[in-house]
């Protein structure tokens, strides 16, 4: 059977709000340099408002699982997200930045509700540090109800972002999303996305993939906080023990892809110029999900992760600017 999709995401819509400052304005709005802050939506617009006052916005379409799908799309892969925004201006520029990857994006907007679209504020200093704040607003919002069933039916991978775990409407989302895709014999993916959000619903989150989940991404520090130990080929046996398939990035040494007792190395793929590794576990989400749509080998998964991540850690923004699909054909991997 052909499907529409080869994945669908669910995550929070966020809009990154980017701005060159200077130290005064970090001071000036009582900012931890280098910190992401959460905040409320009263002072999430005014300090949208202080920043576009203060220079150039950048304003692009963002979020982990946003991030992930954009550049399984840049492979090639037929991607679609579910997430929420509000009828606003960043609501439009968040639908218009997945469509503009070629993402399906047809979650209704949030209609009679104040609550704005999620926005992540940066404000960059001029030594590159960034510094962000995030109002989760509409992103937060995600229930069960922006589940499309035939959406979910209709695709390879369903891939959730673990930071939704922390509301119970998102867990709802999530555990309906994958009960229509475990009757259809679909794929459920689950990325940990931070060791807080693991830390805090640790006996859960294990709970939640005994239950739905297929394959896992984690980081070390997740993988460690999720098993308790500082010994990392410890946790990786008890990770096979829970799922049977699972992706671990371990930053410059490289990543390891686990299936059942079948071990793989995944080193790095070096690059002359790093300039900001935001979205650098995203891509390499989005390189392991494309290849595994496409039936290839979990090592061969793993290096278009890697060459993913690559890509994006050259520039700054989290999303790739260059094909990904030419830069794996490349390296010889499709």
């Amino acid at each position: 059977m052909i499907l529409d999709y080869d994945i669908t995401a669910v995550g929070h819509a966020i809009v990154d709000v980017s701005v060159l400052c200077e130290e005064a304005f970090l001071a000036q709005e009582h900012l931890t340099k280098g910190a992401m802050t959460l905040i409320d939506q009263h002072r999430g617009l005014d300090l949208f408002e202080k920043m576009s006052l203060s220079g150039a916005l950048t304003t692009e379409s963002g979020g982990s699982a946003g991030n992930t799908v954009a550049g399984a799309a840049s492979y090639g892969a037929k991607c679609a997200y579910i997430g929420k925004v509000a009828h606003d201006r960043l609501g439009e520029i968040f639908s218009q930045g997945l469509k503009n990857m070629g993402v399906h994006f047809g979650t209704p907007f949030l209609h009679d509700d104040p609550t704005a679209t999620a926005r992540c504020l940066i404000n960059i200093t001029p030594d590159g540090q960034r510094t962000m704040a995030t109002f989760l607003g509409a992103a937060a919002l995600v229930g069960p109800k922006d589940v499309d069933e035939n959406l979910i039916k209709a695709s390879q991978i369903i891939y959730l972002e673990g930071y939704l775990f922390d509301t119970p409407s998102g867990r709802e989302a999530f555990a309906k999303a994958c009960d229509i895709a475990r009757s259809h014999g679909r794929k459920t993916a689950i990325t940990l996305s931070d060791s807080f959000v693991v830390n805090r619903w640790r006996e859960d989150l294990l709970a939640f993939i005994d239950r739905h989940i297929d394959i896992v991404f984690a980081n070390e520090t997740e993988l460690l906080a999720m098993f308790q130990t500082d010994d990392f080929f410890k946790a990786i046996r008890y990770l096979r023990a829970k799922t049977d398939l699972a992706f671990i990035t371990r930053s410059d040494q490289g990543s390891v892809a686990i299936k059942h007792d079948d071990t793989h190395i995944i080193p790095v793929f070096e690059v002359d110029n790093l300039v900001d590794t935001t979205g650098a576990g995203d891509q390499y989400a989005a390189g392991v999900l494309y290849g595994l749509t496409q039936g290839l080998h979990i090592e061969t998964c793993g290096r278009l992760g890697a060459a993913a991540a690559s890509e994006v850690i050259t520039h700054l923004g989290p999303r790739p600017l260059t094909s990904l699909a030419e830069i794996a054909k490349g390296y010889g991997l499709i």
